[in-house]
């Protein structure tokens, strides 16, 4: 089961990530937004904007699936792991800078979720009562 979370969290961060950093990609190379056909265009144009939709759909597929067998309140907890992806992967490929307010947030994100998993670990391991 181990085995199945990991992966499907992994492929859920993945896809989330990429759906998140395809969206600035299609925005930097879209232009300046007019909200009228030739930016639209302008915006389809962009393989980025494909990212974005492969992402989403992925995320979509991916969650249903976990949801299928995990429990709700870490499953949403895990799916956050995707805000701190993006944001290393931002400050690493766009040049970014990190807050410590920022670092602090990822390492509560983090930590929330390691006490989450801890909690239902614990929570299987306790024999029911009769």
């Amino acid at each position: 089961m181990k085995r199945f979370y990991l992966i499907g969290f992994g492929l859920l961060m993945a896809f989330d990530t990429l759906a998140q950093l395809s969206f600035k990609w299609a925005g930097l190379h879209g232009g300046d937004p007019t909200f009228d056909l030739p930016w639209l265009l302008r915006v389809f144009a962009q393989p980025y904007i494909y990212g974005a939709i492969v992402g989403y759909i992925g995320a979509f597929f991916s969650w249903m699936v976990l949801l299928t067998r995990a429990p709700v309140g870490p499953a949403f907890a895990a799916s956050h792991l995707e805000i701190v992806s993006v944001l290393l992967l931002s400050a690493w490929l766009f040049g970014e800078r990190l807050t410590p307010l920022q670092w602090l947030g990822s390492a509560a994100i983090v930590a929330g979720i390691l006490c989450l998993a801890r909690g239902e670990t614990e929570a299987e391991a306790e024999p029911a009562d009769a």
